[in-house]
């Protein structure tokens, strides 16, 4: 069969499936199926067995469940109270004030995480009642979270790109130091655009800010931040210094997360 008939039968069979509700890994299952039979290839549930096989048995995807843990384990902390603590004072006289919390939080904590899940769900589960409490547009606060929710996919150590480095069989360090400047960069247009919202909606914002924070409440503030600033450093410092693999830095941020929650449960 002509491969460009075959491309638009796979092209239409893909938004068929989509369209219908499939769930899309099982999309793409269909497609390569329905491919490998129209070009001719009769070893397809050996071909599907033997992939899927070298795929799942990849040493570097053992960081996966390691920086899943890592981020369930902050999730049980009071992490994102003192987040919100530590950057207050700092962000409270800037415009757009503690809406920015939201992106700078979510950029923090996906520099230990490495899931847009765990971050939207752990940061958002202290800002959004505070945010709501003292006034803020809950549409602008919900948007930021929603926003920098997603700097997890981008910021090391980035789940997606431990999977992408799999398949595309690349240096998963390389990757994560390729995506911090990116996410850095992603971080600080949140924060542009915020600031510009807040100033052409001053009504929708709070009036009774906390304009008269001194510098010493501010530096007294910057403790909250210290653990979570020694996990970043401690996870990806050894890694950008090549002292550890992807792998042994997700063992190392478990080791540090459980140190967090320990200490704080005694």
């Amino acid at each position: 069969m002509d491969m460009t008939l075959i491309s638009i039968i796979l092209a239409v069979s893909m938004l068929l499936f989509l369209a219908a509700g499939l769930w899309v890994s099982l999309a793409l299952i269909g497609v390569g199926v329905l491919g490998l039979y129209l070009s001719g290839n009769e070893q397809i549930g050996l071909l599907f067995a033997s992939s899927s096989w070298g795929a799942s048995t990849s040493w570097s995807l053992t960081a996966l469940p390691m920086f899943i843990w890592m981020g369930e384990l902050l999730f049980r902390t009071r992490l994102s109270e003192d987040l919100f603590k530590g950057l207050s004072p700092w962000l409270s006289s800037f415009p757009g004030k503690l809406l920015h919390v939201n992106v700078l939080s979510c950029g923090i904590f996906a520099a230990v995480s490495g899931s847009s899940a765990a971050t939207a769900a752990t940061i958002g589960r202290m800002t959004l009642p505070e945010l709501k409490a003292q006034g803020y547009s809950e549409k602008m606060a919900v948007g930021t979270l929603a926003g920098s929710g997603t700097l997890g996919l981008l910021i090391p150590p980035s789940i997606i790109l431990i999977v992408y480095g799999v398949a595309a069989e690349v240096s998963i360090g390389r990757l994560f130091i390729a995506g911090a400047l990116p996410g850095i960069m992603l971080m600080g247009l949140f924060v542009g655009y915020t600031t510009l919202w807040a100033l052409f909606n001053k009504d929708q914002l709070p009036q009774h800010g906390k304009d008269d924070i001194t510098w010493s409440i501010r530096f007294k503030a910057l403790k909250k931040l210290l653990p979570i600033v020694a996990l970043i450093a401690f996870v990806l410092g050894s890694i950008y210094g090549g002292f550890t693999t992807p792998t042994e830095a997700a063992a190392l941020g478990v080791f540090g997360a459980w140190y967090s929650l320990s200490s704080r449960v005694l």
